[in-house]
């Protein structure tokens, strides 16, 4: 879930839900569960949601807790952490 929002923060949750082979109803709930700790920001961008993923946080299970979201990440999604120091780089923004 958190991965397919990473790499397309516009998606929608029944494409999601497509996605991973769970229910739109069950996406919506992990939406709402990572929302309330803090993991993610929805914002509304006309009738859709724009998903912002906060990769600084730490993973939540103690045995992980010393690696940060963008490290799990970058495992699964290499692309979308490649992207985005791309992006912050000052060579990009010239």
């Amino acid at each position: 879930m958190l991965f397919c929002v990473a790499q397309d923060p516009e998606i929608r949750l029944r494409d999601v839900a497509e996605a991973v082979g769970i229910t739109e109803r069950a996406v919506q709930r992990i939406v709402t569960e990572l929302e309330e700790s803090g993991y993610i920001t929805r914002h509304r961008s006309g009738r859709r949601n724009l998903y912002v993923v906060h990769k600084n946080l730490p993973l939540r299970h103690r045995i992980e807790a010393h690696r940060q979201v963008s490290d799990l990440i970058a495992l699964v999604v290499p692309e979308v952490t490649s992207r985005a120091s791309s992006s912050s780089s000052p060579a990009s923004s010239s």
